[in-house]
């Protein structure tokens, strides 16, 4: 990535000198399988007599004329960036060049379906990869108007942000398209999807009178699978909400959604031409987890249309603009427009899991982070601007009140459509709607890191009731700052065979202790809860009492989002080495078969593998890495039939598989001598049944290439390259370390798949010799790879499945060594070295049990 870079400083020095008016960008389609062609005119006026730059990243540049003056290619052009030198105030650019496709989901992306050899284009801009197809200003804050022209085979979809214009016949096969200018807009949400796309429409009728059209589209081989009438259904929900809480029109001309293939992201939010992971197109029976992820996607990237697309942050600081906001809408959004009206819960669950976890590392940042360029953004697309930030707006509309939270909105876009803005600008809208001085706040939650822990502190009487109750608010040292929280407590109590919830207050709680009068005189109950109905962003604990009741009764409490923030609670205290990883894994096993929130069990059952792996003391692994398996099968045989618990028992049971007993079992339900009622042994299941035998060592690379030959298709590849790198010997994890560390041409889904086989469980024993190779291979995979490929060799690769003092004192060694290493390279060994240290620490609790 040498030389692709740019700088806070940079963009604000270019920004300073140059405004755009518009791009036209003429793109050649028919040019071969590698590259492109791709010309360029820009409109810009600047300083006069200033110099700057445009971006460009090319295979070949033939031309560069400035207003009317050619300049060299070989004198201009280099590290990605084309000298403009003698600016007048009014200028036109030309370049002219060849660009390279891309295997890696980055700039223009080639893929080539296995099943019938029809090739499938789509970008993805965001970051600074527009500049891998035209000549570009690649900043959000200089916007300007997009006109594309892209001449392909005429029996293409040719896609972009203006409605498909019809094409005008070009050369023998081939069309052009010439699409209409876009309104003014940042280059990263600009995009091109094209090829022999099967496609659907619809329309609806937005809230300003306009009909705005509607299309979704996939590949033809995945085509028979895809729900479009559902997704136009959720489309059509979330813009009804959307344009009554944001009193705001859809600001663009019509809204296309694409399911591509070999995507590295859920969704990208390109204005009116949003690209989704073809993961969202059902071939095998999925968990109403991933059914529901998929809504709310769609409502996140949708969001996006106002808030990010109508408008942008100056620069990447405030990402959390676009996706912590996103992360809230769609939620909301989700909760209250749709028939998943557990979104909040699935939040719970999932998003602030990962926003506790990621707030936790050495790498935390502020939601609005200090980002010094663009390596920096890269690795900021993380738990704190997606999932704290939600959580944090969460707390704020709860704070100022949800209503006057959106009319603060309304305001924030008319007043800054189309343009770019700063946090100020849309907190002083807020002031405005609330009544409430937000400077403060934002100090201590948008401003500062880390997560607060609260805890009861409860006195009671000798007849039982409450004499005093208390919130005690904690920090960590390093990040020390005690916030304002709004907040439930709930009391629950047992009445027959349930937990309910028997009083619940709301209250703000500030400093390091609130004192709670109002819960004076109370009868103490079986069960306290702290954030009652999670509006607060903060680490809970339990006292000693409500810990009892809910480690044996658990499963009885009757409110779904309760229940997942005590599952959140007991996680938070096992992965703080304050109680034994050998005790959360009893609490799961006893307590999973009854959850009913999906999301919850997904979330809960990847936990009770880490513990079970990673978190128990190295003496008790193998023992409890059976005893979880064995719970696990009897769990899936004991499940409702085909019940969404059934399906996610099963597979966690094959990804947990340590013995030969149990990899049996796997390939008699995969070969169809056992059978669960209701339990399909659909293309995917039998997959990743394969992938769980593979890891076993019971099949062997024939074995997984005939599976591929049954199901030569993208996925079935991923799955193959999985399956083969799960291989327990010595020559298949040296085959899998060598396709993906000495060879650079697999793609970006292949890679990341083959990650996943090279580090299972199962093969830990081989591990501990690839602990050298890869430190000896991240310098050269850094400055060689493009983003994406390093950060799945360099996060994929890491062996943290070995959990050992070894691999705590190599990567330690590493970073005392290599000091001066780029910071975003830095940032991510240093959160690999932060998962062995905190996995050590709760072996070292869970022995003392």
């Amino acid at each position: 990535m040498p030389g692709e870079n740019l700088t806070r400083l940079e963009a604000q020095e270019r920004r300073a000198i140059v405004d755009t008016q518009s791009y036209e960008i003429t793109l050649d389609l028919n040019k071969g399988a590698e590259v492109f062609g791709s010309r360029t005119v820009v409109r810009f006026t600047a300083t006069e007599g200033a110099s700057t730059f445009i971006d460009l990243i090319a295979r070949e540049i033939r031309e560069i004329t400035l207003n009317g003056r050619a300049i060299d290619p070989a004198v201009a052009f280099a590290d990605s960036r084309i000298a403009l030198d003698g600016l007048a105030s009014s200028n036109e650019l030309i370049v002219d060049a060849d660009c390279v496709y891309t295997n890696t989901g980055e700039g223009l992306h080639r893929f080539v379906d296995p099943v019938d050899g029809e090739v499938y284009l789509y970008t993805q801009f965001e970051v600074p990869d527009s500049r891998r197809v035209f000549a570009v200003f690649e900043q959000p804050d200089l916007k300007a108007q997009f006109q594309f022209t892209v001449t392909a085979p005429a029996q293409w979809k040719v896609i972009s942000n203006s409605p498909t214009p019809d094409p005008t016949p070009a050369d023998e096969g081939l069309a052009t398209w010439t699409f209409e200018p876009t309104p003014v807009i940042s280059s990263y949400i600009t995009a091109l999807v094209a090829g022999p796309y099967e496609a659907t429409f619809s329309e609806l009728t937005s809230a300003s009178g306009r009909v705005i059209p509607l299309g979704v589209f996939a590949r033809k081989s995945l085509w028979e699978y895809l729900d479009a009438d559902y997704v136009f259904e959720k489309t059509r929900e979330g813009f009804a909400y959307y344009e009554e809480k944001f009193d705001y029109p859809y600001p663009f001309a019509k809204y296309d959604q694409m399911f591509v293939p070999e995507f590295n992201a859920g969704a990208m939010e390109n204005a009116g031409a949003v690209t989704f992971t073809e993961t969202y197109v059902f071939r095998s029976k999925v968990t109403d987890a991933v059914r529901e992820r998929r809504v709310v996607t769609i409502l996140h990237e949708l969001a996006h249309m106002w808030f990010g697309d109508l408008v942008t942050m100056k620069w990447w600081n405030d990402l959390w603009l676009n996706e912590s906001f996103a992360e809230w809408a769609s939620t909301i959004a989700t909760a209250e427009a749709t028939e998943w009206t557990a979104a909040w819960t699935t939040f719970n669950a999932m998003e602030k899991t990962w926003a506790y976890r990621q707030d936790q590392l050495p790498s935390t940042h502020p939601v609005v982070a200090e980002i010094n360029d663009l390596e920096d953004v890269q690795v900021n697309f993380d738990g704190i601007t997606y999932a704290k930030g939600g959580s944090v707006l969460k707390q704020l509309a709860a704070w100022v009140g949800v209503e006057a939270f959106f009319a603060g909105v309304s305001a924030y876009f008319k007043k800054h459509e189309f343009g770019n803005t700063e946090l100020p600008d849309l907190l002083v809208e807020l002031e405005a709607t609330s009544g409430r001085d937000l400077s403060g706040w934002s100090k201590k939650w948008l401003e500062t890191a880390g997560v607060n822990t609260l805890s009861p502190a409860i006195t009671e009487g000798a007849d039982g009731t409450i004499s005093r109750f208390a919130v005690v608010q904690t920090a960590p040292a390093d990040y020390p700052t005690i916030r304002p929280h709004r907040l439930g407590i709930g009391f629950y109590n047992l009445d027959g065979d349930s937990l309910v919830r028997t009083r619940h207050i709301e209250l703000d709680v500030d400093g390091d202790l609130t004192e709670v009068p109002e819960l004076v005189g109370e009868q103490r109950p079986d069960l306290v809860l702290l954030n009652d109905e999670d509006l607060a962003y903060a680490k809970i604990r339990l006292d000693e009492r409500s810990l009892q009741t809910a480690v044996d009764h658990l499963s009885k409490i009757s409110d779904p989002l309760a229940r997942s923030l005590v599952w959140g609670a007991a996680w938070d205290q096992t992965r703080d080495a304050e109680a034994s990883a050998s005790d959360y894994v009893d609490l799961v096993l006893r307590n999973i078969g009854t959850e009913t929130e999906s999301t919850t069990v997904r979330t809960t059952l990847a936990q009770l593998q880490l513990a079970a792996g990673a978190y128990v003391s190295p003496e008790k692994r193998d023992v409890t890495r059976i005893k979880v398996a064995d719970a696990l099968w009897e769990l899936a045989r004991s499940a409702p039939a085909g019940s969404d618990s059934q399906l996610q028992f099963v597979t966690s049971f094959a990804s947990a598989a340590a013995t030969p007993a149990h990899w049996e079992h796997v390939r008699a339900l995969r070969e169809g001598e056992t059978t669960l009622a209701g339990l399909e042994i659909d293309t995917d299941l039998a997959w990743q049944l394969l992938v769980s035998l593979a890891a076993g060592g019971v099949v062997d690379v024939p074995d997984i290439d005939r599976a591929l030959a049954q199901d030569n298709t993208a996925k079935g590849g991923e799955f193959a390259a999985q399956a083969k790198a799960a291989l327990p010997t010595p020559e298949a994890k040296k085959a899998a370390w060598a396709s993906l560390v000495e060879r650079d041409d697999l793609p970006n889904t292949i890679v990341r798949f083959a990650a996943m086989g090279f580090v299972h469980p199962s093969g830990v024993d081989l591990l501990p010799g690839f602990i050298e190779p890869y430190f000896g291979m991240l310098d050269t995979v850094w400055t060689s790879r493009t983003y994406k490929i390093a950060e799945y060799l360099i996060t994929g690769l890491y062996p943290s499945v070995l959990a050992s003092t070894e691999l705590r004192d190599a990567t330690r060694a590493w970073l005392e060594t290599h000091g001066d290493a780029p910071a975003a390279l830095r940032r991510m060994v240093y959160e690999n070295l932060a998962g062995v240290e905190r996995a050590l620490a709760v072996q070292e609790r869970d022995a003392q049990e």
